[in-house]
């Protein structure tokens, strides 16, 4: 649409926590961090779904890089189905390139080699994971997508990004919902519908 402007309230810097009733597999009980929304699309980085048996180590080889044990034993995100060759650093920023994007509350998003050194050598970001592939959303997709109820919006929280332990993802960031939207108690996800009241 002509002179429609950004999008009615960027998620920049929030959650989508798929719905319970999310009819794409491939975001089933998913837990998306949003990077960028405007006029152009969305993208987010899934920040509950790992890449199984490549550990980070296993890229920092690929990449002629030499890294600790430690660092290399660090999962890698699947950060979703878009480009997944290609990998992109969710991180906190207090790390910053020429082509870092900050991002709303306390992170950035970096895509190159030079972070990868930087965070083998030890002079990266505090806190950061590596994902192979994003999210993406063509212009309108997302709004739409969120007006079936497919998603949940949910604050960001650096502490969720970062923490490793993906099992409770979806659950904590649903019971974030109840915490601090307005719910009473713990979130149950039985009870939302994906029905929505379409004539």
């Amino acid at each position: 649409m002509p002179g429609s402007g950004s999008p009615a309230a960027s998620l920049v810097g929030r959650f989508l926590v798929a719905a319970p009733s999310m009819p794409d597999e491939r975001f089933q009980k998913s837990v998306v961090f949003i990077c960028k929304h405007d006029d152009d699309g969305a993208l987010g980085i899934i920040v509950n779904n790992k890449v199984e048996d490549l550990p980070l180590g296993q890229v920092y080889k690929q990449l002629g890089i030499e890294v600790s044990e430690a660092a290399g034993a660090r999962p890698v995100l699947f950060g979703g189905p878009v480009d997944t060759s290609r990998g992109l650093v969710l991180h906190s920023a207090d790390y910053k390139r020429d082509e870092t994007l900050p991002i709303d509350g306390g992170m950035a998003l970096t895509a190159s080699l030079e972070i990868l050194r930087d965070m083998a050598g030890g002079s990266g970001p505090k806190q950061a994971w590596l994902a192979l592939g994003h999210s993406g959303w063509a212009p309108g997709q997302l709004d739409r997508e969120m007006q079936d109820n497919a998603w949940l919006v949910v604050d960001g929280d650096a502490g969720l990004v970062f923490d490793p332990d993906f099992a409770t993802k979806w659950q904590r960031a649903l019971d974030r919902l109840s915490s601090g939207g307005g719910l009473k108690g713990r979130f149950d996800p039985a009870s939302f519908s994906h029905q929505t009241g379409r004539a």
